[in-house]
């Protein structure tokens, strides 16, 4: 078959690209599962996204029969369909260079396809044709790739700002915390220095009473702090591994028994807790922020105080995913209604005003940070609690973590 014009080439070429846009989708899938270190299902998870591949190749299509310059970059549905792809890999933590990668996958499929068909149906465009063809392909794919590309670089841009933010924010509450302390602290030994008041016994008691408590919260903070910056690596993606919530929940309780006694408070571990998959140092971290915090707030009126780490027994489900539910549990203060919907937030402190009372100090973090490590693992965390009754504290997590595959 002989083809006179550019049009007709052109035109028969379109045609067969619209036709084959699913075979063509399919061989470009075909070729990223070769290229990504994802799982299968995870080049393009939803039906959605999946669908909308074809749909790019049938507008690359249109765009070999009518190229004016900016049709495809104003077809707005197909431009969010490439911001969608941009925001996945995104998601994905791909790299500039892989997406650059895949599109020029997606042009060397497009590009073996004309030359394919061009060959089987005997047509005979001219070299300018031919070029003229080919141009208009590498525009297309190229208006596609920069747009995602785009998206995927104000998505990494965007991260880093709240990085940044989140930093920023860490050593504010770092300073703050620490300032505390250390101010009492220098003030204690410099009132140690004086010889009156070395020579009154009350007085040095009652000092080494204060750097005995400052020294210990100090302890407490730094060793808080190093948990946190431990799990906030460059990327900020926690690790994921099978958890024995029980190991966990026990570690907890052999830290705090010191902190419980001398409070009178009893920690009592569930042997049932289950197991699930995510990052055990998140995990830990929650807990150990809950329970200490339950030992704090303990009713000194009760006679029997206690905090239990326990779980939700029998099959859950949300938002389609089967879940644990584990529960941290105690008699103690408990915490006010009004109080309840900013306790999850740093520097809240529902009971600062009994601190003379209880003999305790807080920097109000210990809520915030276990917040934190839950929705980190994809969880969520609830609170109920009635003032003197006490509080319970339900962390629910996946059984299987969400996947965080880096490609």
């Amino acid at each position: 078959m002989k083809i006179a014009t550019a049009e007709h080439y052109a035109g028969i070429v379109s045609q067969r690209v619209a036709a084959e846009r699913h075979t063509l989708a399919g061989e470009w899938l075909r070729r990223l599962n070769r290229l990504l270190t994802v799982e299968p299902n995870d080049v393009f998870p939803s039906p959605q996204l999946l669908d909308h591949i074809p749909a790019l190749i049938g507008e690359i299509a249109t765009y070999l029969r009518a190229p004016a310059d900016e049709e495809i970059a104003a077809n707005t549905v197909v431009i969010e369909k490439a911001r969608e792809l941009g925001i996945l890999r995104h998601e994905q933590q791909a790299s500039v260079h892989q997406l650059l990668r895949e599109y020029e996958i997606l042009g060397d499929i497009l590009e073996a396809f004309v030359v394919e068909e061009t060959e089987r149906l005997g047509l005979q465009p001219s070299a300018s044709e031919c070029f003229a063809l080919l141009q208009r392909l590498t525009r297309s794919s190229r208006t596609l790739m920069r747009t995602t590309v785009d998206t995927f670089v104000s998505e990494y841009m965007a991260a880093i700002e709240d990085r940044n933010s989140r930093i920023k924010a860490f050593n504010q509450m770092t300073s703050h915390e620490l300032r505390s302390p250390i101010g009492t602290l220098m003030f204690a030994a410099a009132v140690l220095e004086r010889p009156d008041v070395r020579a009154d016994s009350k007085h040095v008691e009652k000092l080494a009473a204060t750097i005995n408590t400052n020294a210990q919260r100090l302890s407490w903070l730094v060793t808080n702090l190093q948990r946190v910056s431990r799990l906030t690596d460059t990327t900020d993606v926690p690790s994921e591994q099978l958890i024995e919530v029980s190991t966990i929940a026990n570690e907890v309780a052999r830290q705090l028994t010191d902190m419980a006694s001398s409070r009178h408070v009893r920690i009592l571990v569930d042997p049932n807790l289950p197991e699930l998959s995510g990052d055990p140092a998140r995990l830990e971290l929650a807990l150990m922020n809950l329970v200490s915090n339950a030992i704090k707030y303990s009713d000194p009126a009760k006679p029997d105080a206690f905090v239990e780490i326990g779980s939700v027994t029998g099959d859950r489900v949300a938002d389609g995913m089967s879940v644990s539910v584990i529960r941290v549990r105690d008699n103690g203060l408990g915490i006010a209604e009004s109080d309840r919907s900013t306790i999850f937030e740093r520097f809240f402190r529902a009971h600062a005003h009994m601190d003379g009372d209880l003999g305790i100090t807080g920097s109000g973090l210990g809520l915030a940070i276990a917040a934190d490590c839950v929705r980190a693992m994809g969880g969520s965390i609830e609170c109920e609690s009635e003032v003197g009754v006490g509080s319970s504290f339900s962390i629910t997590l996946p059984r299987n973590a969400p996947r965080r595959d880096v490609a």
